[in-house]
């Protein structure tokens, strides 16, 4: 039964248990109150009445001596008698107002008679109910017992009891009713987090674009629900950021694997449509068919490079273990000599210019992926400017960093597509770049490569001129 009891308790809402538990804990207060009040009560009504009693004996001592026995009649329902004690037995005087039962006031008068301070005792008497004694010495030998009924105190006692268990019990149903009320109205801050965790949890986070609007607001409650409110609050945005930042990445996702689906698709055809173009080889010219070759060749080759590309990106968003970078300490200004050279010799048309800064600037980096850095960068300026426009290229040195800033001075990259251009497989001139044999990946690499070394690479300029500046750490890794 109480088991059961304590699980119907359990399942009760909190508002409900409190308020509950707030009412026992103040019926058990006003149990502790009423009984102190009603102990005190009693306690104090004896000791009036035995006040009075001892007052009235002492008139009653004057009587019983002069004439032997109590002539004046007591109050209503009062009894006096008088004793005579000798060698430990009472004998009572007569007349004597007594009730037929005077075991009780026998048995205080034989005490009395041993005793040096008058003696008062609460007794129940047959027939009569309770009784207040007080016993006192008239002379040696004779005791005087007088016996006052304690019906008034016990009606008054229980009126109390009466009063305070009502009182209690009306004070007691207003605190349950009110503080209900009370605490359903403090407690509302959380039935509205509640409300918006079943929001939440109705809400579809299955869809790409997923964002939880649902958010707790109000400012009752007091400094700990406005503290969980905050929390809940502070935890649904970090929610919300995760699915953006989810739904973000997903929908990259989907963009890369589209890209790269279309990039591989190309050169796939191509490869396709030379290997038919052999089916008829026995009536090709051999000149034709090393062309057909040479096709083949040169796709298969674009293809690698794609491939590669992908590959090396995909193990630096992975942050492997053993990340693909061959750290040693390298003079940079040597990489960028090579890396110029390597772009006189491959676009003449474009005049390069190089400011190499400081003789010597030593860094820890992987060399071959800083020259690929700037092999992709030099390259991306001649694919999208004209013949003839000049590139420039410059390393300066400062505490803590290094920068190197590859600029043309090209048409340069319009403002709508600047906070793409390292997007993988974004191109600002999508047809250009592909007849180029431009994958839309190297800015996507570069950006990568140079985040990989600790440093930063950004877009600049403006129209007619294009800059990108390549900072990295003076102590990388």
């Amino acid at each position: 039964m109480i088991r059961r009891w304590w699980r119907d308790y359990r399942g009760l809402r909190l508002g409900t248990r409190l308020a509950l538990g707030l009412g026992v804990l103040s019926l058990v207060v006003f149990a502790v109150v009423g009984t102190a009040l009603t102990a005190y009560m009693r306690d104090y009504l004896e000791r009036q009445l035995a006040d009075q009693m001892k007052l009235v004996q002492v008139v009653q001592s004057r009587d019983a001596a002069a004439h032997g026995t109590v002539r004046r009649k007591p109050y209503y329902g009062w009894y006096t008698a008088v004793y005579d004690v000798f060698g430990g037995t009472a004998d009572l005087r007569t007349p004597a107002e007594v009730p037929a039962d005077i075991r009780a006031l026998t048995a205080l008068a034989q005490t009395m008679a041993r005793s040096d301070e008058d003696l008062t005792r609460t007794v129940r008497i047959d027939g009569h109910g309770p009784y207040l004694l007080r016993a006192c010495e008239v002379e040696p030998g004779v005791v005087l017992v007088s016996a006052a009924p304690m019906g008034d105190v016990e009606d008054t006692v229980e009126q109390l009891i009466t009063v305070q268990v009502v009182a209690f019990g009306l004070a007691l149903l207003a605190l349950v009713v009110f503080g209900r009320r009370m605490l359903r109205r403090g407690l509302k801050p959380l039935s509205d987090m509640v409300s918006t965790a079943h929001g939440i949890a109705s809400h579809d986070l299955s869809e790409s674009a997923a964002r939880l609007p649902l958010r707790v607001d109000g400012r009752d409650g007091g400094r700990e629900v406005a503290e969980l409110r905050t929390a809940f609050n502070t935890m649904l945005e970090h929610i919300d950021d995760s699915l953006a930042v989810h739904a973000e990445a997903e929908q990259r996702l989907r963009r890369f694997v589209a890209d790269a689906s279309h990039e591989l698709r190309t050169p796939l055809m191509s490869v396709r449509g030379y290997a038919d173009l052999f089916q008829y080889a026995a009536a090709n010219e051999p000149g034709e068919r090393e062309r057909h070759l040479a096709r083949l060749r040169a796709e298969a080759a674009r293809m690698g490079v794609l491939l590669d590309d992908l590959l090396l990106l995909a193990r630096l968003d992975a942050a492997e273990v053993e990340a693909p970078l061959r750290w040693e300490e390298a003079e940079l200004t040597e990489v960028v000599r090579q890396a110029a050279d390597a772009f006189r010799a491959g676009h003449p048309e474009h005049p390069l210019a190089v400011a190499a800064g400081p003789a010597v600037v030593k860094l820890r980096m992987d060399p071959q992926r800083i020259r690929q850095v700037l092999d992709n960068l030099l390259t991306n300026a001649a694919v999208h400017t004209p013949p003839g426009t000049e590139v420039s290229v410059t390393v300066s040195a400062a505490e803590n960093c290094v920068t190197v800033t590859v600029a043309d001075t090209g048409p340069g990259v319009p403002a709508a597509d600047r906070e793409r251009v390292f997007d993988r497989f974004y191109r600002v001139d999508k047809a250009r770049s592909r007849d180029r044999g431009g994958s839309g990946l190297g800015l996507s690499v570069a950006g990568s490569l140079v985040r990989a070394h600790g440093g930063t690479i950004s877009l600049g300029g403006g129209p007619g001129r294009t800059v990108f500046t390549v900072t990295l750490p003076a102590a990388a890794r």
